[in-house]
């Protein structure tokens, strides 16, 4: 492979417990590693960020779905 193609990477720390909770969640899927299982949802949620036309102002049910998903993942 080309030096030019090769993908780089970084590090990212998240808690262990979210981590934890990903390695049960990932069980019997095609997905190999949480570190893949992780790049699939953020590549998901830049995209769908990315999508949004210039509207910063969300409903505020949009809001609370956000916010609800964040809980999920142990961001607060």
């Amino acid at each position: 492979m080309s030096e030019s193609k090769k993908t780089k990477y970084t590090t990212v720390s998240i808690p262990v417990t979210l981590y934890e909770r990903l390695r049960e969640i990932i069980k019997d899927t095609g997905f190999t590693s949480v570190s893949q299982f992780v790049t699939y949802i953020l590549r998901e949620v830049v995209a769908t960020y990315e999508s949004q036309e210039d509207d910063i102002d969300l409903p505020e049910e949009s809001k609370k779905q956000i916010l609800e998903r964040l809980k999920r993942l142990g961001y607060l």
